[in-house]
């Protein structure tokens, strides 16, 4: 593993690494804070997972996560948002191939060799961070924007015991039933349908829910919301009798403003379920 840089921030450790990973078949680059207390031993860790176009660097320095997360004395992990490079495929499209990995294990042509983001974020990086780092694998909440809170949904749901919390900025709630989701589902698993329902949230939600607390926030103003379809999982949630807080905010809209102004109130979230006995 390579250190691509290192800096002290908020009394901790602010790291970006680069690694060969076996389960994409190229080289992964993610952002990793540790607060000051990783000094003395392994700190419980909250993954956050970002949303289309953007890469470890987006929320690692716009989201505002890491003073809280020192405050709380949590890690914080910016994984990438899909494979990169020379003989990885691609497309014109801002919302397919590189920086729109969806967090799936992709099975269709030419997509498959790479686009493993979901045994990536599920299994090579919390071992790589386990072996490497001073984290608390028993101690995991997980959180995302967008295409990144469908992830953190969606992991968080399939993966009962994995994570103590879930929360999400602004996700994606319904792909399934959206032209976010709906294209990149069909083009990385095919047109089986069957095959799209464990990335849904909102069909998740009403299979298995989530054995823990849930906080989702929207935006009001979010130029995309009809393509979130947050009513869905409102929906889904009711149905389910689900834990769960659920927040249209007023004028906000989908930009890492509205994520950082509402960071706080997630880290505490996640912090409590992560310090509970």
């Amino acid at each position: 593993m390579e250190t691509v840089s290192e800096n002290k921030a908020f009394g901790g450790q602010q790291g970006v690494y680069r690694h060969k990973s076996a389960v994409t078949n190229c080289d992964m680059t993610f952002g990793l804070f540790l607060p000051e207390e990783a000094q003395d031993g392994p700190v419980p860790v909250l993954w956050y997972l970002s949303g289309l176009t953007c890469n470890h660097e987006n929320a690692m320095t716009k989201a505002g996560a890491q003073s809280w997360c020192a405050e709380q004395g949590i890690a914080i992990v910016f994984p990438d948002t899909s494979p990169r490079g020379e003989g990885v495929a691609d497309d014109a499209a801002y919302d397919l191939g590189q920086g729109a990995g969806f967090y799936v294990n992709a099975t269709q042509a030419p997509w498959a060799p790479h686009f493993q983001m979901w045994d990536y974020v599920a299994e090579e990086l919390p071992a790589l961070l386990g072996e490497n780092f001073a984290i608390d694998l028993n101690r995991q909440a997980i959180t995302g924007h967008s295409m990144g809170g469908h992830g953190a949904l969606t992991l968080a749901m399939n993966l009962p015991g994995r994570f103590r919390s879930v929360s999400a900025f602004a996700p994606i709630c319904n792909p399934t039933g959206a032209d976010w989701g709906r294209k990149q589902l069909s083009a990385y698993l095919g047109d089986d349908e069957t095959n799209w329902a464990k990335h849904d949230a909102s069909l998740l939600m009403r299979e298995t829910g989530f054995d823990g607390p849930i906080l989702v926030d929207t935006g009001t103003t979010d130029q995309f919301i009809d393509l979130l379809r947050p009513e869905a999982l409102a929906a889904a949630v009711a149905e389910k009798r689900q834990e769960a807080i659920l927040r249209l905010q007023p004028g906000y809209d989908h930009s890492y403003f509205f994520v950082s102004s509402f960071m706080e109130d997630h880290v505490t979230f996640h912090a409590e379920a992560l310090y509970r006995d």
